[in-house]
């Protein structure tokens, strides 16, 4: 089950679906020819000459309309006729009898039957009969179009109501008479489904490619949710979603996440997080209940995965993640470090800097502000030194606040600081041919994005062209439009092996405004397209 799976088939305007069954080949052919169906809006999907054929034709097309004979070797038409509309009492049925059955004739229609011909046929006879036939059925559709009309804006307002609930706008229960006893007088608790990295989906995702991935989460949610005795799913916030489950699962709630942990990752590649609350009874616990499984969330900052994270009993506020006060004393050892030039002593005062946060459970807004903070005195210290090259500040932070958890935030800092301290290293060492073409790769790895060209990288390394593409050559063992189009293909790579970003999208994303050259050259560097790569890495 893929994406398209996860998203139920609307229904679209066909014609119905004719049967007939006669044990005369030439009542069968003569039906066929001399009725206009096509105008009626009719399709003859089948034809049978006994009962137990036309069984197995019903079985397969789901006839909306059988026209039968009464008369037949094996089953007869009435028999025919109480088996197949046992089951779907809406279908019309249609009997020809000889001027001698009359008396079976009207036993069908006693039955259940639409109406009957006698032989020979009269074809304006039988066109008036299935005009009046049609009408009836499209009658029906329009009845289950209204029901399923009032159907879906019952389940709107109920789910409108709960959340309103959920948000604190409490309302009078006089205007919920609807709900006087609706499951939630029973005791319950709540799960919230929350999608991991859904800041970074939205902006990758068009309006339309949204709408389409969240309607299919929720069916797969919906689903799941009707096999596993789940009391109502709905849709909160954006990328995130309520499951509400009676107390008697209560023992379950572990199992339960990890399997909707499972089956969303099964069908949609996406992966999420499952906050579990306490139990709760009342409607008007549904504000607590969303408090507690939320809380219960607050633990996936500290996790390097998703997971299942559940609101256990007696933690009450002291869970709630308390005040971060800014750590002066880590700062000034940061600062130090950069001024020095040490990474090693960096690195482990990050790893102090987590731990320091961790202990105070700090939420995920908090503790990016304090990271982000960090990160600007370090730049600004770096700057004021003038140890900075190419590294825009703005770019820093909004991978930071892009990031899902803890250890991602702090693997950032580290990374960033740790590479530029690395670059101000190496210049302060006289550049051999060496730095000069890892400087020159370097700055291909910060630029391949754009249309660079070799004239603009041998400037940047001072060098002359013809004396670049000689020493890049002989250093790297690839000329530079190699090794260009190399980190173009790795970025892909992992574009494709970790996002769901349309190829066309990928294209400029790598430095190509033609998606088809894009294609043409990914196939020449990896014997895959894009697509066939995605596939088997997936």
């Amino acid at each position: 089950m893929n994406l398209e799976q996860g998203v139920k088939k609307m229904g679209t305007a066909a014609k119905y679906k004719v049967i007939l069954v006669d044990d005369e080949p030439m009542i069968l052919r003569s039906l066929q020819a001399a009725i206009g169906w096509n105008d009626l809006g009719l399709e003859v999907v089948g034809t049978a000459r006994n009962g137990e054929g036309a069984l197995h034709l019903i079985s397969e097309h789901s006839p909306d309309m059988i026209i039968s004979d009464i008369r037949m070797p094996g089953m007869d038409g009435i028999a025919l006729m109480k088996e197949v509309l046992t089951g779907s009492p809406r279908r019309i049925f249609i009997v020809i009898s000889g001027y001698g059955e009359f008396e079976y004739a009207r036993e069908a229609l006693r039955q259940g039957a639409f109406d009957y011909l006698l032989k020979p046929i009269d074809h304006d006879e039988l066109t008036g009969m299935l005009q009046r036939a049609a009408a009836q059925l499209d009658a029906q559709m329009e009845s289950d179009k209204l029901l399923h009309s009032v159907q879906v804006l019952s389940v709107m307002a109920r789910e409108r109501m709960f959340s309103e609930w959920i948000e604190g706008n409490d309302r009078p229960l006089t205007y919920m008479q609807w709900m006087e006893h609706s499951e939630l007088e029973q005791d319950y608790f709540m799960a919230v489904v929350q999608l991991d990295h859904y800041l970074r989906l939205n902006e990758q995702w068009l309006m339309d490619e949204k709408r389409l991935w969240l309607f299919a989460i929720r069916n797969i949610l919906e689903e799941w949710s009707l096999q596993h005795g789940g009391l109502t799913v709905f849709p909160f916030h954006s990328g995130e979603w309520i499951i509400l489950f009676p107390e008697e699962l209560q023992a379950d709630k572990a199992m339960l996440g990890n399997d909707l942990i499972y089956q969303i990752k099964r069908y949609s590649k996406l992966s999420c997080s499952v906050g579990i609350s306490l139990g709760n009874k009342g409607i008007r616990q549904l504000s607590t209940a969303y408090q507690s499984a939320t809380r219960a969330l607050y633990q996936r900052f500290y996790s390097e995965q998703e997971g299942v994270f559940i609101d256990q009993e007696g933690s009450g506020q002291d869970s709630q993640p308390s005040d971060l006060k800014y750590p002066k004393h880590l700062e000034a050892a940061l600062i130090e470090s950069v001024r020095t030039l040490d990474s090693l002593r960096l690195g482990s005062l990050f790893d102090e800097l987590k731990l320091y946060i961790e202990q105070h459970a700090a939420a995920k807004e908090a503790a990016e502000r304090l990271l982000v903070e960090i990160a600007v005195v370090l730049y600004r210290q770096m700057e004021y030194a003038n140890l900075l090259a190419e590294w825009p500040l703005d770019g820093l932070i909004q991978d930071l606040r892009e990031a899902e958890n803890l250890n991602e935030l702090i693997g950032m800092l580290k990374k960033a600081f740790t590479r530029q301290m690395a670059e101000s290293l190496r210049n302060q060492v006289k550049e051999d041919g060496h730095s000069l073409v890892e400087k020159a790769k370097l700055y291909i790895m910060n630029h391949y994005p754009k249309d660079l060209s070799i004239e603009e990288v041998a400037e940047f390394v001072d060098l002359s062209i013809s004396h670049f593409c000689t020493l890049f050559k002989q250093m790297s063992g690839y000329t530079f439009l190699e090794y260009l189009t190399e980190c173009r293909m790795e970025k892909a790579k992992h574009i494709l092996r970790n996002t769901s970003v349309k190829v066309y999208q990928i294209a400029p994303m790598v430095g190509y405004q033609d998606p088809k050259y894009f294609t043409q050259v990914f196939k020449k560097a990896t014997g895959r397209t894009p697509s066939e790569f995605r596939e088997e890495t997936g």
